[in-house]
């Protein structure tokens, strides 16, 4: 059962970075794109219908999280508190600077908004990415020092950034070069990830401008890539050891490399949504493999002293994860029916949408 349930709570978080995604890649878009007005409005009518919705895969994740793996969750969020509290702020600030901007129509109270939104999704993407690189990098479970565990196993605490800004640090930060590589490709994608989406769902004058920044970006994307993947042996010697053991989860980096050599295309595609059906490759390919590879491990251990968290030594008993497969199924019967009739009424181009005009 646990692993089971490890898989349902990646394919949410999978969901997540792929539908709140090209939220967070929309605002950037409007943060540094849409000069135009028109342009502002194509955007926000792109997202509009779908953004709430797109967030509840975060917080169902979270509630997985807590009832299959309530020492992951004690552990992660007691440890994580500080970057918690500020993604929850700009969570709200995305969301207001969205319903806010419309309330009043002045440049000045438009202009701040556009920014509150913009800046709020730039900095999620940024954050996520560099979670990414927590989980990959492991803590120092039990805040070892000196060899002497100071804390129960399972125990950690991680200020912004440590002395050092190194990731083999004893006492690391939840920001050192490794984990903002990360962060910056998260940037990255989800800004690529967010134009496909609005080409996809808008016939903006900007479109066009959009293609060429996708097929730019995407070669600064292709050398973070391979310059994360040469990294990686500094943080684990062994990166791969699971794909050499495992040889069928080499489908996960080939699904990566589809993604980001379709979208080099992007100028040619005939369909709209072919730009945006790339990158959701990418995103679930790079998010699988990286999940992959450092399978059963859920959170590592960057001392000897301390094992590594597992989805076996984090799970819930067996009893309690079998009474919620009950419910799970019941939840995703409706998930199904509410995301089916979501996207078929608002299926097409959103231009006309008007979100946000009061």
């Amino acid at each position: 059962m646990e692993l089971f349930w490890y898989i349902v709570l990646m394919g949410m978080l999978g969901m997540y970075v792929v539908l709140d995604g090209y939220d967070f890649g929309a605002g950037i878009v409007h943060l540094f794109f849409a000069k135009k007005e028109k342009d502002k409005k194509a955007i926000t009518s792109a997202i509009g219908p779908f953004w709430d919705a797109n967030e509840v895969w975060l917080i169902a994740s979270g509630g997985v999280l807590f009832f299959a793996f309530p020492t992951l969750y004690a552990s992660s969020f007691s440890g994580f508190y500080l970057p918690l509290m500020m993604i929850l702020w700009l969570l709200i600030f995305r969301a207001i600077g969205l319903e806010l901007r419309g309330q009043v129509h002045n440049s000045l109270w438009e202009s701040v908004w556009d920014k509150a939104f913009g800046i709020s999704s730039l900095l999620l993407a940024l954050f996520f990415g560099v979670a990414l690189g927590n989980v990959v990098r492991g803590v120092n479970l039990g805040i070892v020092e000196n060899g002497v565990s100071t804390h129960e196993a399972h125990y950690f605490f991680l200020p912004l950034w440590n002395a050092t800004f190194s990731p083999t640090a004893e006492h690391l930060g939840i920001i050192d070069w490794f984990t903002l590589l990360l962060g910056v490709i998260g940037v990255v994608t989800l800004t690529i990830h967010g134009a496909n989406w609005i080409i996809f769902k808008t016939n903006a004058d900007l479109n066009e401008k959009l293609k060429k920044v996708i097929f730019r970006l995407n070669f600064v994307l292709l050398a973070l890539v391979v310059v994360s993947l040469l990294v990686w042996h500094v943080i684990e010697p062994k990166p791969f050891h699971n794909f050499i053991e495992t040889p069928w989860l080499w489908v996960f980096p080939v699904i990566t490399f589809a993604g980001l050599s379709g979208l080099f295309n992007v100028k040619r595609f005939k369909k709209d949504g072919q730009g945006f059906l790339f990158s959701t490759l990418f995103l679930l390919g790079g998010f699988a493999t990286t999940v992959a590879s450092i399978f059963p491990n859920v959170l590592p251990s960057t001392n000897d002293v301390n094992p590594s968290l597992t989805i076996y030594n984090v799970a819930a008993d067996s009893y309690g994860l079998t009474v919620g497969l009950n419910w799970f199924v019941i939840a995703l019967i409706l998930v199904i029916i509410y995301f089916v009739i979501q996207y078929r009424v608002f299926k097409g181009k959103m231009d006309d949408i008007g979100y946000g005009d009061h």
